[in-house]
């Protein structure tokens, strides 16, 4: 799902892309600081969705969504006060989350976002590699890939480990690594591959992925840092 954020503030874009991170069928297509630059990006590309803040100088996000004559996106407004709610849903928006953010609360109204979009035109928002195969031992296993916290290269195996489960598989970590995401997926260590989706905490050169603890090298802690986007 197609979608732009758009606010005045960098830091709030900021916390708006991190937070586009936890669902891997968003692609983030653009950041806009100015509605009205946003309304020329929204007609000369596909865009399915607004992250859309409402007070800002000159064109506001109501503004912005009144102006739509035909291919409206859809619209999450993304805003600090609770006043415009009523107009706001006047405009028959998505949804209207007061910052600052949950991410439960951002996730529940993106799940609102893709049922609108699914049932305006069919559209089916599963990540086309949602699944891979594996074989572990003598069995051949369907695994869906969000549900993977990390890899770790092992001699001549991986080790996959997911929330309930490890499995281990005769292939290198570079072949893992080429068969999946790259916009979820990270190489963090010479041994570890993480679900970025997936961190807990980062403390000094130790992730905490669910109960487990991958270490971070050097040569990747600035690339990590960048995909984290922390603020």
């Amino acid at each position: 799902m197609n979608c732009l954020i758009i606010d005045d503030n960098e830091i709030a874009r900021l916390t708006l892309r991190q937070l586009t991170m936890l669902d891997p069928s968003l692609n983030v297509v653009g950041e806009c600081s100015d509605a009205a630059i946003a309304y020329a990006a929204i007609l000369a590309n596909q865009i399915d969705l607004l992250l859309l803040d409402i007070e800002m100088p000159g064109m506001s996000g109501i503004d912005l969504a009144k102006s739509f004559v035909q291919r409206q996106p859809l619209i999450i407004f993304t805003t600090s006060k609770k006043d415009y709610a009523v107009e706001a849903f006047e405009l028959n928006v998505v949804d209207f989350i007061t910052k600052p953010i949950a991410p439960a609360r951002f996730l529940q109204a993106i799940e609102k976002a893709k049922e609108t979009l699914k049932n305006k035109n069919g559209k089916s928002f599963e990540p086309a590699d949602e699944f891979m195969f594996i074989r572990d031992s003598n069995v051949v296993r369907r695994l869906k890939i969000n549900d993977i916290l990390y890899l770790e290269a092992k001699g001549d195996y991986v080790r996959i480990a997911t929330k309930d489960n490890l499995y281990t598989i005769h292939s290198s970590l570079k072949a893992m690594q080429d068969k999946l995401p790259a916009h979820i997926f990270l190489k963090v260590h010479r041994s570890y591959i993480i679900n970025v989706g997936k961190i807990d905490t980062l403390e000094g050169g130790t992730l905490v992925i669910g109960q487990n603890l991958v270490p971070v090298s050097d040569a990747y802690k600035n690339l990590l840092n960048k995909r984290m986007q922390i603020i």
